[in-house]
């Protein structure tokens, strides 16, 4: 688990900080089982997707970024996560747990954290 970071917002910007963090997990659940336990687990702590402005604010917000070196597209679910190459706030915490890491398809995180600076 990486150590958590407060990040100003993207989009709608007249908002309070965000809380960033990533985690690695073993899993024997497929992408779409993953995406479905991790949209449960907003549920419970009281998010409803529906009632939200995009990029506002937020109880809670887990988002698939990576499943191994596999690329996944099917409806609602798109792995590796669409703009995590634009997310500086996601890819921070995404090379402190392995600064060589590899997107599938686009590059190493540390590559793409210079290319945003």
């Amino acid at each position: 688990m990486s150590s958590f970071r407060e990040t100003d917002p993207v989009g709608v910007v007249d908002q309070p900080r965000f809380l960033n963090g990533a985690v690695e997990v073993a899993t024997t659940l497929s992408a779409r089982e993953l995406l479905d336990r991790l949209l449960a687990v907003e549920r419970e702590l009281g998010r409803t997707r529906s009632e939200e402005a995009r990029w506002g604010p937020r109880t809670i917000d887990l988002d698939l970024l990576l499943y191994g070196d596999e690329r996944v597209r099917e409806p609602g679910l798109v792995v590796p996560h669409p703009r995590l190459a634009e997310r500086g706030f996601a890819l921070d915490p995404l090379a402190e747990l392995d600064p060589a890491l590899e997107i599938p398809g686009t590059g190493s995180v540390r590559a793409l954290l210079a290319g945003l600076q």
